[in-house]
């Protein structure tokens, strides 16, 4: 636990470093936003790339973790939308409170830190991860908020989907580096060398952004926020942990690198999406800000556990 604890400081200490540049305003917040849209386009984009495009496409597809995740995630989110309703919320903000309690940030933070914890193997989990919570998830908000404005299922909500699915650098990124394996291409020297340099950037990049946006998050509605961490820092990793341990049982160690991703505080585009539309972005911030806080001590715990428990 301690040794767990002392490996991810460092990556809390740089979101620590930007939440002093962004609260002392030695980053302002249009800076924060340009540092965030470079590394979400650029660095990230490279690293997710170089990882997809070195890896075959059978080392990381696997339906039994895209399954048991799916069902573990899927739970949460039907618990805090039903537990919002029954506090009379419109479905928006139930969509909202849902994303909260099962989207983690698991690019800018779960990506490096997993690699870091458990090893390059870790990709491929990670990124199956990654494209459930892109594709599935972050659709789902966008079709809730619709229904709940009375814009119906129709072609104008899919339209708003798919482009939001082919506008997403991390999709196209996973996408572009799978069919680059599947072609069996090797990536040239000098190329390889840009995406390595590129995508070097991208954890401190990332982890900096984090923090950085933090300090313009508030932390009005705490006890919302708290019960929103709660459901995302504790149940969604033990429903994860209890679908992919017990009911559709995977690779041990992809299990672990699926809980400990299920364990990440709530990502930060939640908030980005709540902002867009309108519905609660003040309830996401707070969220965002108490869950980021809160797992510099729970996700070590988590990682503890699911080392012990499910890897030799």
């Amino acid at each position: 636990m301690l040794d767990i604890f002392l490996r991810t400081l460092p990556f809390f200490a740089i979101i620590g470093l930007g939440y002093w540049a962004g609260r002392s305003r030695f980053f302002s917040e249009q800076a924060t936003a340009s540092l965030t849209k470079f590394v979400f386009y650029f660095p990230l984009s490279a690293m997710i790339f170089r990882f997809a495009a070195n890896l075959s496409f059978s080392e990381i597809f696997d339906p039994r973790l895209i399954l048991g995740y799916l069902l573990g995630t899927m739970a949460v989110y039907i618990l805090t939308t039903a537990v919002a309703l029954l506090r009379r919320l419109d479905m928006q903000t139930a969509a909202v409170e849902a994303q909260c309690a099962a989207i983690g940030n698991v690019g800018f933070l779960g990506l490096p830190m997993m690699v870091l914890l458990f090893g390059p193997a870790s990709v491929g989990p990670m990124m199956l991860i990654l494209s459930v919570d892109l594709v599935v998830f972050s659709s789902l908000i966008v079709v809730l908020i619709n229904l709940g404005r009375g814009s119906g299922f129709g072609g104008d909500t899919l339209r708003l989907v798919g482009r939001g699915l082919l506008q997403n650098p991390m999709i196209l990124s996973i996408c572009a580096g799978l069919i680059w394996s599947a072609l069996a291409l090797p990536i040239p020297t000098p190329a390889n060398a840009f995406l390595s340099l590129l995508g070097d950037a991208a954890t401190p990049g990332a982890l900096f952004a984090i923090g950085a946006s933090l300090a313009s998050k508030s932390a009005e509605r705490v006890q919302i926020a708290s019960w929103l961490s709660f459901a995302k820092l504790v149940l969604h990793p033990a429903a994860v942990a209890l679908c992919l341990l017990l009911l559709i049982p995977v690779d041990p160690y992809a299990a672990a690198v699926a809980i400990a991703a299920a364990a990440l505080p709530v990502a930060g585009n939640v908030y980005m999406l709540a902002q867009h539309y309108g519905v609660a972005p003040h309830r996401a911030s707070a969220a965002i800000l108490l869950s980021t806080t809160l797992s510099i001590l729970t996700l070590p715990m988590v990682i503890a556990w699911v080392s012990e428990m499910t890897l030799p």
